[in-house]
């Protein structure tokens, strides 16, 4: 495979069970790696070795686990092993042969300087890693297409219901209406409490506590049903307050002038929001990248040829899945697409905040 001006790369790519390590593997010595590989079950995010054989076409000089979160398009090297450089430019040519954006290298054992000479960039580290949120303390990144994708900080959620409070704090902190300093638990909490459905934050509330506590940055609530929404899981009797509630926010939103757009927001205008340095705060399902249908905001904020960006305040450590996966995450637009159709009636809500008004 090609890696960048045609340089061949010798490689071959095999599955990887953590039960059943192939047995090359383990002549290339560090135990220590091997058994984080074997810590959690990957297999969700479809782990396999990519490794560089011998010469003599016995046995590898190098290796790499790689894995990914389905519906994406970038690779994440867990640890290479054996002749570090050589395994690194073997998986940029596997992701460059399957047209990939992206590919990130967690830094469990990560060199800075051959992360550095390889062509990656090192990620900013998050602002907070809650407990159970298992991680490298460094990861690194390399973009395999044209274009550049500002980094805005990365923290992760602290419950398992303030993702869209999250998704909001880190798209003002990206356009400099918020101090990194003034980013913590407490932000979360706050806006959270002035967004939420109980737990969950519908986007219209959502949108109206953004215009509340950042007044000059212009927001568009964009919500393709005249309904409440993230009440399908309740009992009758639950959803019938709550339901009360979204209608209330709507009112309000009206009020204050806040607008309620009810066409479908397209992908399409979605990268021409980013185009203008605005920030698309999106409802999705977590089904095609996690495997269960729960909904969950992320954070859209930067576009690539055939993908678009965005920050996830969420992962699944369980899985292996960690900060460095929900970072700076292309999604191609067909995925984002069919992730953020929800419920029956394929509906699309989002919250589009403008640049601060200064």
């Amino acid at each position: 495979m090609p890696l960048d001006q045609g340089t061949p790369v010798r490689s071959i790519v095999v599955p990887y069970e953590s039960d059943a390590p192939p047995d090359r593997l383990g002549r290339l010595g560090h135990r220590e790696v091997a058994e984080r590989w074997r810590a959690v079950d990957r297999s969700a995010h479809a782990p396999h070795i990519v490794a560089v054989p011998a010469d003599d076409g016995d046995g590898w000089t190098a290796a790499a686990l790689v894995t990914a979160r389905p519906r994406t398009a970038y690779l994440k090297i867990v640890d290479a092993v054996g002749d570090v450089p050589a395994a690194v430019g073997a998986v940029v040519a596997h992701a460059h042969g399957q047209g990939l954006a992206q590919v990130k290298w967690e830094g469990w054992t990560a060199v800075p300087g051959d992360a550095a000479a390889a062509g990656f960039t090192a990620l900013r580290p998050p602002l907070a890693q809650v407990e159970g949120a298992d991680g490298p303390t460094t990861g690194y990144v390399r973009w395999l297409s044209d274009g550049e994708v500002s980094e805005p900080p990365y923290y992760r959620q602290s419950t398992h219901f303030t993702c869209g409070a999250v998704t909001a704090l880190v798209a003002q902190a990206h356009a400099g209406a918020l101090e990194r300093e003034e980013f913590d638990r407490g932000a979360e909490l706050t806006l959270w409490r002035d967004a939420t459905n109980f737990p969950a934050c519908e986007p219209v509330r959502l949108g109206l506590a953004v215009q509340r506590a950042w007044p000059s940055s212009p927001v568009t609530v964009h919500l393709d049903v005249d309904r409440p929404v993230l009440l399908d899981h309740y009992p009758e009797s639950e959803q019938e307050w709550r339901a009360l509630l979204q209608r209330a926010s709507r009112e309000d939103a009206g009020r204050i002038g806040v607008p309620v757009d009810a066409d479908h927001l397209s992908l399409a205008a979605i990268r021409g929001a980013i185009g203008r340095e605005e920030h698309v705060l999106l409802l999705v399902s977590l089904a095609g990248m996690q495997g269960f249908d729960v909904p969950h905001w992320v954070l859209c904020h930067g576009a690539v040829p055939g993908a678009l960006v965005i920050e996830d305040p969420w992962a699944n450590a369980a899985a292996g899945d960690t900060w460095v996966d929900a970072h700076l995450l292309p999604v191609p637009d067909a995925s984002l697409d069919e992730m953020s159709t929800l419920s029956d009636d394929r509906f699309r809500g989002a919250v589009t905040i403008g640049r601060p008004q200064r």
